[in-house]
């Protein structure tokens, strides 16, 4: 009388995998839910408008994270952005001068000075902005990208291998030596391409736009002074009033910066999913073509089954596994290929923040005389370890979907 084996859950059988899905979680809450924060402006004076990522003080760049030693050059450097007021204040108890106490880096009214110090948790870039506000919707823009690039690759692979491999003959043929093509071509020269074509195209048009209201500007202000005498017209405050009045009902037609932004992400994100499908394609028709023998396929076909609902009810449920496994895998990929865009300056545009930009200003920093390290390590810190997590995932989603590997 053996006792009955235990109920083994397939989604808890990788430990790595469940480490991996805790630690997404709580990287996509730090950036994806602080989002709206680092977006949004500060309101501080002179700079009302900015988002949170691209605020700071120049004569705050370059300070190390709060919590590490630093020097004594550096922490007289500190105590002169101490405002001068509380400078006097603390020299007064100590019955020192003001300048005497900035000088100290030690000893009581050093300590005091201390605690006014600019606090960054991962330290500030060159122009004294946050690293971590940086860090945060870099992440939250390079995760965005790598997601929807990885979602689009997903859906045109498995949508090209199933046609591939459910139609078969010459059709399935001239399809993969399509793949076969599009991989010896170089992946950065298609993304390069891609790009270049879709902002040529952006710049085309937005030229065209501006040139057109350029014109309709103009013949407004025609009609608007069209109303007045000779002598009239020649007021250069009248005329001014009219072309400002001009300019704030029909525009400039120059895209602004947000939206200049989103239209390179979006550019960025299409061009790494419009290449990235190939090797979805090639597993999906391979699982396809072993489905499609099968004596259910055969039944629905005799049945009188359509197509769609062949795909829909047959072969996309036995076709979750593998596309959940590779879509996974996909990802990581996805994320790593934008980082690394970014960091050849190809990518997402300063000052946008991603990962791969971030870790390209911080190589810059690393020199023998005074090596400003926190700006490379963390950006590539997060983007090392969220890349360990997603391939941690996907092997754990491998694990669970491989009736192989299942405990007997």
């Amino acid at each position: 009388m053996a006792p009955p084996p235990g109920r083994d859950n397939p989604l808890t059988r990788s430990v790595a995998g469940l480490i991996g899905v805790g630690f997404l979680a709580v990287m996509l809450l730090a950036c994806l839910g602080s989002l709206p924060w680092t977006l949004g402006s500060s309101g501080r004076e002179g700079e009302i408008g900015l988002p949170r990522y691209n605020q700071g003080e120049a004569r705050e760049g370059r300070l190390p994270p709060w919590w590490w030693p630093v020097g004594k050059d550096r922490a007289r450097r500190l105590n002169e952005g101490v405002p001068e007021a509380v400078a006097a204040e603390i020299a007064a108890r100590h019955g020192a001068d003001a300048e005497d106490v900035r000088a100290r880096t030690s000893g009581s009214a050093a300590e005091e000075l201390r605690a006014h110090w600019p606090r960054y948790w991962l330290g500030s870039d060159v122009l004294g902005r946050s690293v971590l506000v940086r860090s945060l919707s870099g992440g939250a823009i390079s995760l965005g990208i790598g997601l929807s690039a990885a979602l689009l690759s997903v859906l045109i692979g498995t949508l090209y291998g199933v046609v591939s491999g459910y139609a078969g003959g010459r059709v399935d043929g001239v399809m993969m030596r399509i793949v076969d093509v599009l991989y010896g071509l170089p992946y950065i020269l298609l993304v390069v391409l891609l790009a270049v074509a879709v902002d040529a195209l952006v710049e085309r048009r937005v030229a065209s736009r501006v040139e057109s209201l350029s014109k309709e500007r103009a013949a407004y202000v025609e009609r608007g002074l069209s109303g007045f005498d000779a002598e009239r017209r020649q007021d250069k405050a009248l005329v001014r009033r009219v072309e400002q009045e001009a300019l704030e009902r029909i525009g400039t037609g120059e895209l602004s910066a947000g939206r200049r932004n989103a239209v390179n992400v979006v550019t960025l994100l299409v061009a790494i999913g419009g290449v990235s499908w190939l090797t979805m394609a090639r597993v999906i028709r391979g699982q396809v073509l072993s489905l499609k023998e099968q004596p259910f396929i055969e039944a629905a076909r005799a049945m009188g089954a359509g197509w769609g609902r062949i795909f829909g009810r047959h072969l996309l449920p036995n076709l979750l596994g593998p596309i959940i496994v590779y879509a996974t895998l996909t990802v990581p990929q996805a994320i790593l290929q934008e980082s690394f865009l970014s960091f050849l300056g190809i990518g997402v545009k300063p000052p946008l923040p991603s990962w791969g930009n971030l870790a390209a200003e911080g190589l810059v920093q690393l020199n023998p005389y005074e090596s400003h390290w926190w700006l490379l390590f963390f950006p590539c810190l997060l983007l090392g370890l969220t890349l360990l997590a997603l391939n941690f995932v996907g092997e754990g989603l491998r694990e669970a979907f491989d009736p192989k590997r299942g405990r007997r």
